[in-house]
């Protein structure tokens, strides 16, 4: 005997292969999109972050490199926690990058903002 499945989503019965486990595509995709919700807020508002503080990094540093205030990338909301990459030099220096836009912390007041070719 065959057990009747039915949808862990909407109730309704299951029809087609043995080994399928929703109704119809949308009783799936609502499934996953349920199961992966609290991660995807997360990750969503992460990658906001940093879409932003790449723009800011851009429209500060038109031409590849400058240097700039700190205050001028915090006033415009830029958050110094949130990056992509690191990347050391043989001399010391940590720059910071956005993707493709970096910058340096040269001192406490200052930054030296660059762009990775």
């Amino acid at each position: 005997m065959n057990p009747k499945r039915v949808c862990p989503v909407c109730g309704d019965p299951i029809l087609g292969r043995i080994d399928k486990k929703f109704c119809s595509d949308q009783c799936r995709s609502d499934h996953n999109n349920l199961r992966n919700r609290d991660t995807n807020h997360v990750v969503r508002r992460i990658n906001g972050v940093l879409r932003k503080n790449r723009r800011i990094l851009e429209e500060l540093n038109p031409d590849g490199k400058i240097k700039i205030a700190r205050q001028q990338l915090s006033s415009r909301g830029f958050d110094f926690k949130h990056f992509t990459s690191i990347y050391r030099t043989k001399t010391g220096n940590t720059y910071y990058f956005c993707y493709e836009q970096g910058y340096l912390l040269l001192d406490e007041t200052y930054c030296a903002l660059v762009k990775k070719d």
